[in-house]
């Protein structure tokens, strides 16, 4: 299994070890695999037999080794066992699956350290940066972008790991509070948090941009655990497959769809390499927010990411963004995985203010990608969320319910049942879920002191030299030498 850049036409090879560690292509492009390995309906009850026998972790192992050659089978094995595991997770079945009603399903993400989704990918990603790091005798510099969640995920599963900094950038003042509480509350000395002035795009703009620069990528050995990184996707990949096993064993359904709450084009980009490899995925449902600018995508074929200025704060922050990173990877494939076409795109055209695909791309989104979409408002979500609460005693948060609203306004339109994939749990917005249900959300006891823990986070203009300067100083004073 090789991998290849989404904007390298000579599509020259690279091994999974290698693009673990370093994040984007060396050409600004995404790494994808070389060709997607294909399931069968032998092997899916195949993956039946190990997820009851084994649990998550043995599914996972077995999905992994389909992508990784470069790391031994029993050594997947034993990563994937230490990441998926209680107490890390506060479930047994790491990923359960629930009904509401109607053939609508939750799966559960949130049962991590954050208590959101991006643990599912960062306890896997952890150990897997710990293993290759500690065969390489090498060290990492982290420098990822978030919104709300993948900064607490990714640091509460690279804390204290050995060889590995984690430098992580923040839309200041964007988070709630809780948020905000998980991450700045940490006090170890290989995580660095930084309050950039801007959204969510500008962070990742120069994440991008700092990884852009060859020289300082090589010297400072960054990497990153945003989705742009395809080991974070693949990890994501597994638990299509669990809830899409755990479905079709309590129905006689043999298709399953996703109702997806997204911004980046991550989570619902992992639900389309899943499908592409075989697993009977009936629609992919792109639920957004307010910032819409992948559900106009589906609906009209233009692709017009929005500035920073154009884009809204809203009650699902880790929504709120407006240049979906992942994106590149779906229209390399609707493309023919035609990447001077993705090259002149993505490093061109989405500069210039977007881009529209033809009539015919659009037709094959949908119907051969099984690709549909919808928004929801602050209203939608509120009414989601209280509804579902008096209804089903079930208390989602805002994300989720950005999904389970785009979900319920579709499901005519869908034959199967549909699983909304859950983004956090509702303690992480109190504010909403209080305007919606007129009650606080529980606070599990690994939270109950979160707030009270002091600030260390450090605030910098929307600069990439002055974020590539406070790496290096961040490096030269040590791991812990760095005043925060």
């Amino acid at each position: 299994m090789d991998y290849i850049s989404t904007r390298d036409s000579a599509q020259n090879p690279a091994a999974f070890t290698d693009i673990l560690l370093g994040g984007l292509a060396p050409d600004g492009g995404l790494y994808l695999p070389s060709r997607y390995p294909q399931v069968d309906s032998e092997q899916l009850e195949a993956f039946r037999e190990v997820l009851n026998s084994g649990g998550y972790a043995d599914l996972a192992a077995e999905i992994l080794r389909l992508y990784v050659p470069d790391i031994p089978e029993d050594e997947l094995r034993a990563i994937a066992r230490r990441a998926y595991r209680e107490p890390v997770f506060d479930d047994p079945e790491i990923v359960p699956v629930t009904e509401l009603n109607g053939g609508l399903f939750i799966g559960h993400l949130s049962q991590g350290p954050t208590a959101a989704f991006k643990d599912m990918a960062m306890q896997l990603l952890g150990e897997l940066f710990e293993y290759e790091l500690a065969r390489r005798g090498a060290e990492l510099n982290i420098l990822g972008a978030t919104s709300g969640d993948t900064g607490s995920s990714a640091e509460y599963a690279m804390r204290g790991r050995r060889g590995i900094r984690v430098f992580m950038l923040t839309p200041a003042g964007r988070m709630t509070p809780f948020q905000q509480a998980q991450m700045f509350g940490l006090d170890d000395p290989n995580i660095f948090n930084v309050a950039l002035d801007g959204v969510f795009d500008d962070c990742q703009d120069v994440v991008k941009a700092v990884s852009a620069d060859a020289d300082f990528k090589a010297r400072y050995h960054i990497g990153a655990v945003n989705s742009i990184n395809w080991a974070r996707l693949l990890a994501q990949v597994v638990y299509y497959f669990s809830c899409w096993l755990k479905v079709t064993a309590r129905t006689e359904a043999k298709q399953v769809s996703f109702s997806v709450p997204t911004g980046n084009f991550g989570d619902i980009c992992a639900g389309h390499i899943a499908r592409q490899m075989g697993l009977p995925i009936d629609t992919l449902i792109v639920a957004t927010n307010e910032n819409d600018v992948l559900d106009e995508f589906f609906r009209t074929g233009t692709y017009r990411p929005r500035s920073s200025v154009q884009t809204q704060a809203t009650s699902s922050p880790s929504m709120d963004i407006s240049r979906a990173s992942n994106f590149e990877r779906f229209v390399f494939d609707l493309l023919g995985r035609d990447a001077d076409k993705t090259r002149e795109l993505f490093g061109t055209k989405v500069h210039q203010g977007g881009f529209t695909l033809g009539a015919d791309d659009l037709r094959r989104a949908h119907e051969e990608f099984g690709f549909s979409s919808g928004r929801s408002t602050h209203a939608d979500r509120v009414a989601a969320i209280g509804a579902c609460w008096r209804n089903n005693g079930v208390m989602l948060d805002p994300h989720t319910a950005d999904g389970v609203h785009v979900a319920r306004q579709l499901e005519s339109e869908v034959s199967s049942p549909i699983v909304c994939l859950e983004t956090a749990l509702p303690v992480k917005f109190q504010e909403t879920i209080f305007e919606a249900t007129g009650e606080n959300p529980d606070v599990p006891q690994r939270f109950a002191h979160i707030m009270d823990a002091g600030r260390h986070v450090t605030e910098l203009p929307n600069d990439a030299q002055v974020v590539k300067d406070f790496i290096a100083d961040s490096v030269a004073g040590g791991s812990g030498a760095f005043s925060r």
